[in-house]
């Protein structure tokens, strides 16, 4: 059966369906895991297969314990969290890690009571999925382009930058060895060494490779990392540096609430004489795995 047939049988289903039953149908066909098992595309299972031998270097908590200012920094949140990285673990894995007692979504509000409340997830990566969105729906067409990840940690932006996207380049900066380390050897292992470089440096240190890129993306990437005044000094680096007329930005969260927290309110007011905000229609792409509130947090915009 052709596209032809088959989209004339399912409005034909559709038409010969009770008419108060349609929408819980239409809605089965968007968010059903049972349409979902014929959408598995072969780049979602090489970046699963990603995810699996990265785990295999890394603590639970996808943590080196040289990173000790983001350790510092999740143990003294006033709410209990955890690090759970969004690319190495998926909800069905975080359900199947909480079964078997090694994670546990829940802390007790007095000890040895039933009162709990839920802890709260962290993650510096982009999930599967949202890489998906990023690429598909908030980014526009890269081809030929030089896209750069502020910070590349486990590499997921770029991994997921070669497979569903046709930019020309895709570098990844991280100022952490091993995370240089464990990214060059998967890029090595999966061949993604003709359009996937890793550059092991201080953001702040590569002005000409800022200035040429076509999108800079950044994740969460300064406030676990550095100290204020080195957050605000990279910010003012990327505001001088990143010029290129029509460039894309993303950052996770905004750049507002990033500066604001900074208290660097008079930056944030000023941005608008460097950028304009791009619109993202976030019910662009709904799946059953979909966290809309994690999509609402990547932003995008454009130099002007």
């Amino acid at each position: 059966m052709d596209f032809s047939e088959a989209r004339k049988t399912i409005l034909n289903v559709l038409a010969r369906t009770d008419l108060h039953h349609v929408p819980k149908l239409i809605n089965w066909i968007k968010n059903s895991d049972d349409i979902d098992n014929f959408m598995v595309d072969n780049k979602k299972t090489i970046l699963r297969s990603i995810a699996d031998n990265i785990r295999d270097y890394l603590p639970l908590e996808a943590m080196f314990p040289s990173e000790t200012m983001a350790i510092q920094k999740t143990q003294q949140n006033p709410k209990p969290t955890l690090h759970v990285d969004a690319f190495l673990y998926e909800e069905e894995t975080v359900d199947s890690l909480c079964d078997e007692g090694k994670m546990s979504r829940n802390f007790c509000l007095n000890c040895g009571s039933h009162r709990t409340a839920l802890i709260e997830f962290i993650s510096h990566s982009f999930s599967i999925s949202e890489l998906q969105f990023l690429f598909h729906h908030v980014l526009p067409d890269l081809m030929g382009k030089l896209v750069v990840d502020v910070g590349s940690r486990l590499g997921a932006v770029l991994y997921g930058g070669y497979l569903y996207s046709a930019a020309a380049q895709l570098v990844g900066v991280e100022i952490s060895k091993e995370f240089v380390k464990l990214q060059t050897m998967i890029v090595e292992k999966y061949g993604f060494n003709d359009r996937v470089q890793v550059i092991h440096a201080d953001i702040c240190s590569q002005n000409v490779l800022v200035q040429n890129a076509d999108v800079l993306i950044m994740n969460n990437v300064f406030e676990y990392f550095m100290e204020p005044k080195d957050q605000v000094r990279a910010w003012e680096f990327i505001s001088q540096s990143f010029r290129k007329k029509g460039a894309l930005l993303v950052t996770v969260p905004s750049i507002q609430e990033a500066l604001v927290s900074l208290q660097e309110t008079n930056r944030a007011s000023a941005i608008d004489d460097w950028l304009e905000e791009v619109p993202i229609d976030y019910s662009a792409y709904v799946q059953s795995d979909t966290d809309l509130d994690s999509l609402k947090q990547i932003h995008l915009y454009r130099v002007v």
